[in-house]
């Protein structure tokens, strides 16, 4: 009820969560084919969003044409993954990954193509087998059909500052937060650095709520002042790590939420004010002269009044 910034996830909580692959950008020399083929083997055996986008899609592209068999599948926490595909070493990752795994440089064409597609707001794998780079591949994640509206109520609310916290690249996070009127959109983070990025909003405004799945984002809520959970319902492990669980996969109930809390300060605060009142204002009077039995009246008249007025958040409708 007191706070007055809230940090968000973006991937499945301030987007869909179901991207799409909308760009395919083969390497000279290689057919797009075989650039999506790479793609889908390494990317089959993951259960992230990105890659799911990357089988569902790439598979409808080949038209039934032969997928490798990729093995030894590892997967590189915030980059990407590693595979064998023909016998040979494979990655699928941000252009990042490519600089921390050895091997040859990325090109600078697809280095280029990379940022122009981050520009654009999409999310950019770059694919190699071998030394061999195959290409680019663009996703693009849709922000959610409620999350503009949402954010705009919470600043009704009391809320002045929303962050969005992302592992995507940091010009993908501005695309998205420029589409949803956000304060500060913070990219390229790994798990760590969301906790480290909560602690320093913490810090810096004396509390924050953070928004997540309640899973991947559980460290940076058990950091946060007040964590919440968006669409806990079915799940037992986001209620294990939140202080709010949202039970609908709907942020609109958000504001509600929030609204709710700080009408129910509100209310405690009235609530103390009267029911100290009323006994600073007795004992003096008892003493007085005052009888005991229009003292107990007045006593229980105020205890009837603080709970009428407690009740009256039943009608809350934010």
């Amino acid at each position: 009820g007191s706070l007055t910034a809230i940090a968000f996830d973006k991937t499945g909580t301030l987007t869909e969560g179901r991207p799409q692959l909308t760009d395919v950008l083969p390497a000279a020399g290689v057919d797009e084919r075989e650039l999506v083929a790479v793609a889908v083997a390494i990317e089959q055996q993951s259960d992230h969003p990105l890659a799911a986008a990357v089988v569902r899609d790439g598979i409808a592209r080949l038209g039934g044409a032969h997928v490798p068999a990729a093995t030894a599948i590892e997967a590189i926490t915030g980059r990407g993954v590693r595979a064998v595909v023909g016998g040979e070493p494979a990655h699928v990752g941000s252009p990042q990954l490519f600089s921390e795994v050895g091997g040859t440089q990325l090109p600078a064409d697809l280095a280029k193509q990379a940022c122009e597609l981050a520009r654009r707001g999409r999310t950019a794998m770059v694919v190699r087998q071998g030394d061999r780079y195959l290409g680019v591949l663009g996703l693009m994640d849709t922000p959610r059909a409620e999350a503009a509206d949402t954010i705009s109520e919470l600043r009704r609310v009391g809320i002045r500052r929303v962050v969005m916290l992302s592992g995507d690249d940091q010009r993908v996070a501005d695309a998205v937060a420029e589409q949803l009127g956000l304060d500060e959109a913070w990219g390229g983070l790994m798990p760590e650095d969301k906790v480290a990025a909560i602690q320093r909003l913490v810090g810096q405004e004396g509390g924050s709520a953070m928004v997540g799945d309640g899973v991947n984002d559980a460290p940076a809520m058990a950091n946060a002042t007040v964590g919440i959970a968006r669409g806990a319902a079915g799940s037992p492990g986001p209620l294990k790590t939140a202080d709010v669980a949202l039970m609908a996969d709907n942020l609109g109930q958000l504001p509600f939420a929030t609204g709710l809390s700080r009408r129910t300060s509100r209310t405690i605060k009235q609530n103390l004010f009267v029911s100290l009142g009323m006994v600073a204002v007795l004992i003096p009077a008892t003493l007085l002269g005052l009888g005991i039995g229009p003292a107990v009246a007045f006593h229980e008249g105020s205890t009837l009044l603080v709970v009428f007025n407690a009740l009256r958040l039943l009608g809350y409708r934010g």
